[in-house]
């Protein structure tokens, strides 16, 4: 299997895997990552709305959780009549671990490819590390200045 056949297969695997009780609408994705390895998430509704979670966002976690920072390539798979594309925050999240030249594949249910679209093409002039406060957390320095004086604090240290 070539990278966009094992990308697209894990797409529609978690598709099928997808908890969509009330929309009926399965989404599954798949982010390969700078190893090359392959993490999968499903979208998982809730009874309040707001509360459930993109598979996008769910494929990203994962990819997080296995100790990866950085995504190359995207597939994400859906039966609707369209190409699907990821909301506004799955696009922000993205932007945060891919950046603007991440490809990002649409599928349809059956795997065909509906588009691929470059991130900073969906996400024209997105929010990222530079727009953070000075003082702030950043990936480089999770805990940030601020967050680091803070610790010391509740340890009783002092100084800096």
């Amino acid at each position: 299997m070539n990278g966009d056949e094992a990308l697209i297969a894990a797409a529609l695997a978690a598709m099928t895997r997808a908890y969509a009780p009330y929309s009926r609408f399965q989404v599954g994705a798949a982010a390969m990552d700078e190893t090359g390895a392959i993490h999968a998430g499903c979208n998982v509704e809730n009874a309040a709305y707001p509360e459930g979670i993109c598979a996008e966002t769910a494929a990203l976690a994962a990819m997080v959780l296995a100790g990866a920072r950085q995504v190359r390539r995207v597939a994400i798979a859906a039966g609707s009549a369209g190409p699907v594309m990821p909301c506004g925050g799955c696009r922000q999240r993205l932007m945060e671990l891919g950046g603007p030249d991440l490809e990002v594949i649409s599928l349809g249910g059956a795997g065909e490819v509906r588009g691929r679209h470059r991130l900073g093409d969906l996400l024209p002039h997105a929010f990222g590390a530079a727009g953070v406060p000075s003082g702030a957390a950043s990936p480089a320095d999770p805990v940030g200045p601020v967050g680091a004086a803070a610790r010391r604090r509740a340890r009783g240290e002092r100084g800096r």
